[in-house]
């Protein structure tokens, strides 16, 4: 036990728990707006950061390339980050993450074009979005870190199912924002400067979300761990404690991660391209149901946290596993049926939400001195390679197999999340899985 200021305890959220909430998640959301904003303008950067003489397709290709390259330097900054939150403290590197992740933002809605300098355009947008990448690499983790270590152990899954709640927040901020522009600008105005707009906005309010966060207090639980085990921590990189001590822990977090990039990638960010080139819907319709689906994936992502703390994570694992897959089976089946696409659709984010219950499970198996970097390197490894592999999987199948992969793919990950489920509930009385000082 570490004292009564710490996480041990079992009460009520107070207003502290409630304002680094509020703030962690206000915060979560306006950086990961920042991030996938790239995707909702990139027809228009390509044309605007390569040469027009180059065909469209390499253009795209070569913008989306880009674009990956922030989830391929995702593993860098959280390792790097995690490393420094783990020695020195959560909150440090918490405000720095939004920095890095704010300024480039910015910048990029003021870089000149092609037209301007020529090949230093793409090459200055592929830099800032490195630096992007290396933000929301220590962003996601450091944030389920904080929140877990802030409140009481009987509120950690409301915390983190919340902050990721916020997370999709962006997602619907980046939907949201894409579409007032698109319809209130012509598309030589959105040439000329409206494609600058959503990345001014999203690095100013990122500023403001840094300032917001100095009113943040380092996670109690750490401060104690600290005063006992400076030195100790001092000698050894986190990450290879985490590699060495706590390797089925970090497959198992890996695993759902894989989990949760299909469910977000695919139905959230992905689905609404699909939905207009596989079956034939128009882009209105797409993007009605997409804001839908991510309005029931953040009400999920919170009540399945709610459930982590009711019930065990094995259990909550697989029913809401078991859910998800049924939900997107009948969301895709039922896309001959242009009627019921909205409704169906929501259904599927309000099944896909079991993903806000995923970092209960990260934070809950990492004890604090390596916690940081294991939730860390765990998600950012594995979504690095889902980042990168599952959209070209899912168009490749698509285009040579069946219109309806995608729902294949993710419907078998959600079965591997239900098995994950499983196992846990066979192993929970061991207590194998569970750090102590967060039990």
């Amino acid at each position: 036990m570490l004292g009564s200021a710490t996480i041990t305890q079992t009460r009520g959220l107070n207003n502290q728990d409630y304002k680094t909430l509020a703030l962690s998640a206000l915060g979560g959301a306006l950086e990961f707006y920042d991030f996938i904003i790239f995707v909702f303008f990139s027809i228009t950067i390509s044309h605007l950061f390569f040469p027009g003489t180059m065909p469209s397709w390499l253009s795209q290709v070569q913008t989306f390339g880009i674009f990956a390259a922030g989830y391929l330097i995702r593993p860098f900054g959280g390792i790097v980050m995690a490393h420094f939150g783990d020695l020195f403290g959560r909150k440090r590197m918490f405000t720095l993450s939004i920095l890095l992740m704010a300024l480039p933002t910015l910048f990029i809605g003021c870089l000149p074009t092609y037209a301007t300098i020529g090949i230093f355009a793409p090459l200055l947008l592929l830099l800032m979005r490195l630096c992007q990448g290396l933000a929301v690499g220590g962003e996601v983790p450091g944030a389920w870190t904080f929140v877990a270590e802030h409140v009481p152990k009987n509120k950690i899954g409301l915390a983190c199912g919340i902050l990721t709640s916020g997370l999709s927040l962006g997602i619907l901020l980046g939907s949201l924002v894409s579409t007032v522009i698109n319809k209130n600008i012509t598309p030589q105005q959105m040439i000329d400067w409206g494609w600058r707009i959503p990345f001014i906005i999203g690095g100013i309010f990122g500023l403001i979300a840094m300032y917001l966060r100095r009113w943040l207090k380092e996670t109690p639980i750490f401060l104690a761990i600290q005063k006992r085990k400076q030195q100790e921590l001092s000698k050894k990189l986190p990450v290879v404690t985490v590699l060495t001590q706590y390797l089925p822990q970090t497959i198992l977090s890996m695993l759902l991660t894989w989990v949760l990039s299909a469910g977000i990638m695919v139905i959230m960010l992905m689905t609404p391209i699909l939905l207009q080139k596989q079956f034939g819907f128009s882009a209105l319709d797409a993007l009605q149901g997409n804001i839908l689906a991510i309005i029931g994936l953040i009400i999920s992502c919170t009540f399945y946290g709610m459930m982590m703390d009711k019930f065990a994570m094995g259990k909550v694992l697989f029913i809401g596993c078991i859910i998800a897959a049924i939900t997107i089976a009948i969301f895709y089946l039922s896309l001959n049926n242009p009627h019921l696409l909205l409704m169906t659709y929501l259904l599927a984010g309000l099944g896909v939400g079991i993903v806000g219950s995923f970092a209960y499970f990260m934070v809950k198996v990492f004890p604090t001195e390596i916690r940081y970097s294991g939730v860390s390197f765990s998600f950012n490894m594995a979504y690095a390679i889902a980042g990168g592999l599952t959209p070209l999987l899912i168009s490749f199948f698509s285009d040579f197999l069946s219109q309806m992969a995608p729902a294949f793919y993710v419907v078998a990950l959600f079965v591997l999340g239900a098995l994950i489920g499983l196992f846990l509930l066979i192993n929970n009385n061991s207590g194998r899985y569970v750090a102590k000082d967060i039990a």
